[in-house]
């Protein structure tokens, strides 16, 4: 189990640190129907999250028949890897420069209007039809299915992997509905902070996870 936990934390800790879905749930709980919004928005992130690594995980032990890792997982740990490396390219070329905020995307102006159901199905959307969202996910859930682990240890990394990458909406939540009125502030904080340094953060962490997963890949295959 401890392996199936340790291969899958970093692609989960980089899907727990994505600016947009915090920025998104913090924008919700702002609104007349914050709170019912904001939960709606959590649980559809979680529910989305869980369907796709379970999903992998379940096709990928199917796919593992000893008790090696097989030679697929570390081709598609390579494919995975460039792809972090370029998404990290273009997360960087694309980042606002120093003093600007990169222009918001059009649903977040529509926030304020979206209802619980809405709210549910944008935070399904960013993490099925987000690319970086998508391939951490898949990648950290291949970690898992391909581990020495049984499948009790599988689905106990599993669920870990979907609590930690669930925190950007999590934690957000949990301030909203303990901080009282402090609370506004403390979030108003971290949007700002988010915004401004999104494309940063999201570049470093895409570089050093394509790094890990492309010296994992070269490490097994020869």
């Amino acid at each position: 189990m401890g392996e199936a936990i340790g291969s899958m934390l970093s692609s989960a800790v980089g899907i727990a640190i994505s600016p947009l879905p915090l920025i998104a749930v913090i924008l919700m709980l702002a609104t007349p129907r914050g709170r019912a919004n904001g939960i709606a928005f959590a649980a559809g992130w979680l529910g989305a999250l869980a369907a796709v690594v379970a999903a992998v995980v379940v096709l990928g032990s199917g796919l593992t028949t000893s008790g090696e890792k097989p030679t697929w997982a570390y081709w598609l740990k390579l494919a995975l890897g460039a792809l972090f490396v370029l998404l990290a390219g273009k997360q960087w070329r694309g980042r606002p420069r120093e003093g600007h905020v990169s222009a918001p995307p059009k649903w977040m102006q529509a926030v304020d209007r979206f209802t619980p159901a809405e709210s549910a199905g944008l935070a399904a959307a960013l993490v099925a039809a987000n690319p970086k969202n998508l391939v951490l996910a898949v990648g950290g859930a291949v970690s898992i299915a391909t581990s020495s682990a049984g499948t009790g240890g599988k689905t106990v990394a599993a669920v870990l992997m979907v609590l930690i990458g669930s925190l950007c909406t999590l934690l957000p939540l949990g301030v909203h509905l303990v901080g009282g009125e402090r609370s506004t502030h403390v979030l108003a904080e971290w949007k700002a902070w988010m915004a401004v340094h999104n494309g940063a953060i999201m570049a470093a962490v895409l570089a050093v996870l394509g790094a890990k997963y492309v010296g994992d890949a070269v490490t097994g295959l020869w």
